[in-house]
């Protein structure tokens, strides 16, 4: 696999520091998908700035000179990069683009759209989930209470025990666990099931025994180890699948949860201004 070092991302991260003539030039580069004339006097010409704007913008965003930006700018539109890459990296990237590929492989979109369709008709939503699967779970949990959805990740064993006796059908249960083997999340997700709940389970492995209790398995890709966190985060494939299932959740009444969305962050900055001006 070839990678290459864009220069778009170091133009994003400046672009807060840049004057309204140089955002001007920042726009045209980001948005350019096209091998052009970019020298200064013909870039300034087309955008009607000074070619001094076009320095410092350059220099803004970390070039000697807007030849050198120019120079690195170029490069984007080569068939395939020629620097170099360390070990190290090569193979996070390329363990990162295999999971990516395998993510794509097994992402079943109308089996997402039902099971979004699913916990959006529940009067309440839990989620289950130990170590890594919990931390993602939790950010999951978060993103749908601004959209208005009552919803919960419980990380704690004794607690998915507990949380049981207020389970019922019209609640639905997603537990999570990459490697198939957090024995208190299949348990939780069992119990969940007899009281009535819809049951999702997101996982790397399938096992017959789970299809009596798991209403749908949500698959997710793996790697050796991944479970252990060793170079690749183990949410990393997680978070891919969640990511899709929270599109598809946004899109059944869009307007009303966006607007719910803007409320709840509106709430927050409220909070946290008000926080400011307690010191």
């Amino acid at each position: 696999m070839q990678y290459e070092k864009d220069i778009l991302p170091i133009i994003k991260l400046h672009y807060e520091d840049f004057s309204v003539a140089e955002r001007t030039a920042a726009d045209y580069f980001l948005d350019n998908k096209v091998k052009d004339d970019f020298s200064i006097k013909e870039v300034a010409s087309r955008l009607f700035i000074s070619e001094a704007t076009l320095s410092r913008f350059a220099k803004k965003c970390g070039y000697t000179g807007y030849r050198q930006f120019v120079f690195h700018y170029q490069e984007r539109f080569s068939a395939e990069s020629k620097r170099p890459l360390r070990e190290e990296t090569r193979h996070i990237l390329n363990t990162y683009q295999e999971l990516l590929n395998h993510s794509y492989t097994l992402v079943d979109e109308k089996q997402i759209k039902k099971v979004a369709g699913l916990i959006t008709g529940k009067k309440r939503v839990f989620i289950y989930g130990k170590g890594s699967s919990g931390i993602a779970g939790s950010e999951f949990a978060l993103r749908l209470m601004r959209l208005g959805i009552d919803i919960d990740c419980i990380t704690d064993s004794h607690v998915m025990n507990m949380n049981s006796a207020v389970i019922n059908e019209d609640c639905a249960v997603i537990g999570i666990t990459v490697s198939g083997n957090t024995a208190v999340v299949l348990r939780a997700l069992q119990t969940a099931k007899k009281k009535g709940a819809d049951t999702f389970l997101i996982s790397s492995v399938h096992r017959v025994e789970w299809d009596s209790f798991c209403d749908e398995l949500l698959p997710i890709p793996t790697k050796e180890m991944l479970d252990l966190g060793k170079l690749i985060s183990p949410q990393f494939p997680i978070l891919i699948l969640l990511d899709i299932l929270y599109a598809d959740i946004l899109q059944i009444d869009k307007s009303g949860k966006e607007a719910l969305h803007e409320m709840t962050l509106a709430e927050l900055n409220s909070e946290g201004n008000m926080r400011l001006c307690s010191y």
